[in-house]
């Protein structure tokens, strides 16, 4: 039987630790081809490069551990998917794969995600895709211990397909302190950043500005991707990439927009 076919992606750089750690994942369950950006990309949400040109490189990063093709890509992680399915791959993938990203993108955070954009790509185009992050930053960050969840959840994925217009979000706690206890399906937390600029001047004189800011929860539901996260569970959130409102259409209607 012919081997599923897994496109592989990320934001944060195709030498990424994460991304490497991905490739070796899903190497034991299918054929890999990886098509990531050749630089980090992180919080380009789904950004598309409109105004310049685009590059995509064969190269080899790791000789051992690494895809059956590995491309390089000088875009963003949006235009990465949308190389790899136009004009990089010789067949529909079976499943895109998103990750592994350095840092949380549970809650509010999916908006301004490059991770999970190139999956929501995928998806947009048809393909199951799935978005994997884990809540550390450092590039020494400890993903194997969550190898066995990540590749029940892609076996699962593939076994039993991803509702059309889907796709998932999966959260991976911080691993350091103690082990996971498992995987919930979840809601997405209510939250938001509350941000300010860090404004500086430069040595010219020229002002310039650091964004940051704090992350509120507003959300003390149980159901949720923040509460999992927070008790060492996994998170797996269904996102739609369909954006529409629909139970405020009917009360928009009642707004008699077309009388005169």
């Amino acid at each position: 039987m012919q081997k599923p076919l897994i496109l592989v992606t990320n934001d944060d750089g195709i030498t990424a630790p994460g991304l490497r750690s991905l490739i070796k994942f899903m190497k034991e369950i299918g054929d890999v081809i990886v098509v990531a950006p050749d630089s980090p990309q992180s919080g380009m949400g789904h950004a598309i490069t409109i105004n310049n040109t685009l590059h995509a490189n064969l190269i080899v990063v790791d000789d051992v551990d690494g895809a059956e093709q590995e491309y390089s890509c000088s875009g963003t992680p949006a235009d990465c998917v949308k190389m790899g399915l136009q004009e990089l791959l010789d067949r529909k993938p079976d499943l895109c794969v998103s990750g592994i990203n350095h840092g949380s993108n549970s809650s509010i955070n999916v908006i301004y995600s490059g991770t999970m954009s190139a999956a929501i790509e995928a998806g947009i185009e048809g393909i199951p895709a799935i978005g994997f992050s884990l809540c550390n930053f450092s590039l020494d960050a400890n993903f194997e211990e969550a190898k066995p969840y990540i590749q029940k959840i892609v076996k699962q994925a593939l076994a039993n397909g991803i509702p059309k217009g889907v796709v998932l979000n999966v959260n991976i706690p911080d691993v350091e302190n103690e082990p996971l206890k498992g995987i919930k399906i979840c809601r997405q937390a209510r939250a938001n950043w509350k941000e300010k600029f860090d404004k500086r001047t430069n040595p010219m004189g020229k002002d310039y500005y650091w964004l940051t800011g704090e992350f509120e929860l507003l959300d003390k539901g149980e159901d949720t991707d923040e509460f999992a996260l927070a008790n060492n569970y996994i998170s797996v959130v269904p996102t739609q990439f369909d954006l529409t409102a629909h139970h405020t259409i009917q009360q928009l209607n009642n707004w008699n927009l077309n009388e005169h």
